[in-house]
């Protein structure tokens, strides 16, 4: 990545931005990965790929591709511009479908060639012993290619015309009087790269066989093919490669567009714009949306009523009301009271002596979801995810819909494991409870001893045994405050905790609610927000990268 940066830097002039919309472009193809058609994101894969190889090779080169027909001269301009007979011309053209190499500046260049695939053999350095040491250098920089016939019978040939055409910085598409309008080379190559036209020349050749005064209708008759192709603009020069016809003017431009490296970079700006349209025509660029609190409520809501959490709120509020009154009641309605069924044991959410949560059969006594509810859940999903999804191209709400419902089938039984996981709080009376109980038993105890007593006088009358005095307070008989008091007293006591009971009853159930919308929100959290979450990051990393490659 590294590499890529730097290559980036030295290719393009200051201010530009190359590098960031080759990895924004990569960034996005790898975000809509499993939401976009694979055959759009490989086409865009490629693009980043051949973009971060070009930039990687040789900045300081520029590769310019000769491309034309059997006969337009395309080898006679390419001997031209290189100042040598390299190519073979006319009849004495090989069969080979390889393209020749003429490099004018060899530091960087090997790795440069062996990318475009040309093999050594066919490589020709400029700069080397062929030069007297008179040439201009105007040309250093730059990797003239000639490439094989496109309309030759050879497919081979063919093949390697539309590799080359990939790779190019600069294609020039040289023409000849007698074919400048053939659909094979208009249809096949000009109109498909209308494009690219701003890393495009249009070549003549061959002008010195028109007669001069035709020579300007014939020029003006091409341009307007160049402009019903979508060529407007584009540069065109009449030449003629063997008598040297406007070859100046065409190494000219050639020259400027090496020194600036206008070519390299318009060249990788249009096919990253291609290629982010191409994606864009699918993905769209609308701003991400945002799944916010007030979106997830009715999510959440039905997903905890189906869980049945009204159901265990109710039963934990009755449950500690009943366990804080057994705790402050008097002893013996207390002890009755532990005949009277329990209502979390009812729901198998019994806490016993461990303080922890459930029985082994965890909530099978539940009620099952009612169908409305499970309704209520499926529709708030759907309701979400196509609210999620309003202004999103149809590949993002279909991935948004498939993620919102695709581990669905998991909820019930999790929902299940989560409320029996859960701590409702009711395992252990509050401490205040007993200090009560204590005080209930000392008030039984005095009843019991004033009872007793009470009974030991009478049994004594009875017998006639001697009579026995008991001691009196404020002329009441000890005994009888005791059995009185301690019955009442207690009474009372219970009666007064009621208000007590009920308090700490509510409160221990909205604890216990609490406790159960956070593990129940775990579980929405884990199999459907988490699932539209991580679509919705996706299609923000599509966008984003999107517009930034777009520039």
């Amino acid at each position: 990545m590294t590499s890529l940066i730097e290559g980036a830097k030295k290719l393009v002039t200051r201010g530009s931005d190359i590098s960031d919309r080759v990895l924004a472009l990569g960034s996005a193809v790898t975000a809509a990965r499993g939401h976009l058609d694979d055959a759009v994101l490989d086409q865009a894969e490629q693009v980043v790929t051949k973009a971060g190889e070009r930039l990687r090779l040789s900045a300081d080169h520029t590769v310019v591709a000769l491309g034309g027909a059997t006969g337009s001269g395309k080898s006679s301009t390419f001997n031209a511009l290189a100042g040598l007979d390299l190519a073979s011309v006319g009849v004495r053209r090989p069969t080979t479908s390889w393209a020749t190499a003429c490099t004018w500046g060899s530091t960087g260049a090997e790795e440069l060639l062996d990318w475009l695939g040309i093999p050594p053999r066919h490589q020709v350095v400029r700069d080397s012993m062929l030069d007297t040491g008179r040439e201009k250098k105007d040309l250093e920089g730059l990797v003239l290619l000639d490439l094989p016939d496109h309309d030759s019978t050879e497919v081979a040939h063919h093949l390697e015309v539309d590799r080359l055409v990939k790779l190019a910085d600069l294609l020039v598409w040289v023409l000849d009087p007698q074919k400048y309008a053939d659909a094979a080379v208009h249809d096949r190559y000009l109109k498909p790269l209308a494009s690219h036209k701003d890393y495009m020349l249009i070549v003549l050749n061959h002008i010195d066989e028109v007669a001069e005064d035709r020579r300007a209708g014939m020029v003006a008759d091409l341009r307007r093919l160049l402009d019903l192709d979508g060529l407007e603009g584009v540069t065109l020069i009449p030449i003629s490669a063997r008598e040297g016809i406007g070859v100046d003017e065409l190494r000219r431009t050639i020259v400027s567009r090496v020194a600036d490296k206008a070519a390299t970079r318009a060249r990788i700006s249009t096919n990253i714009t291609e290629a982010a349209d191409a994606i864009a025509a699918y993905s769209g660029l609308e701003k991400a949306p945002q799944l916010t609190d007030a979106d997830q409520q009715e999510l959440r809501e039905a997903v905890a009523d189906a869980a049945g959490v009204p159901v265990v709120v109710a039963a934990v509020e009755k449950a500690a009301l009943v366990r804080t009154k057994r705790a402050t009641g008097w002893p013996v309605t207390s002890w009755l009271s532990r005949f009277r069924p329990d209502p979390l044991r009812r729901l198998d959410l019994d806490v016993r002596e461990t303080g922890r949560d459930v029985v082994a059969k965890a909530r099978t006594a539940l009620p099952d979801a009612h169908q409305v509810q499970i309704a209520r859940v499926d529709s708030a999903v759907r309701g979400l995810s196509d609210q999620l999804a309003e202004h999103l191209t149809r590949p993002w709400s279909m991935s948004l819909r498939r993620a919102s419902i695709a581990r669905l089938p998991e909820l019930e039984v999790r929902l299940d494991q989560a409320v029996a996981a859960t701590d409702l709080g009711v395992a252990k009376v509050p401490l205040w409870t007993r200090a009560v109980r204590g005080l209930q038993w000392l008030l039984l105890l005095a009843a019991l001893v004033g009872g007793l007593w009470l009974l030991a006088l009478a049994l004594g009358d009875f017998l006639r045994l001697p009579d026995i005095s008991s001691p009196e307070y404020a002329g009441v008989a000890l005994p009888t405050i005791l059995l009185v008091g301690g019955i009442g007293l207690g009474l009372l006591l219970a009666l007064v905790c009621r208000l007590l009971v009920r308090r700490s009853a509510k409160r221990r159930a909205r604890k216990a609610e609490q406790r159960l919308h956070g593990a129940i929100d775990e579980v929405t959290d884990e199999l459907v927000l988490a699932p539209l979450s991580r679509v919705l990051d996706a299609y923000r990393t599509t966008a984003d990268g999107l517009r930034t490659a777009r520039g």
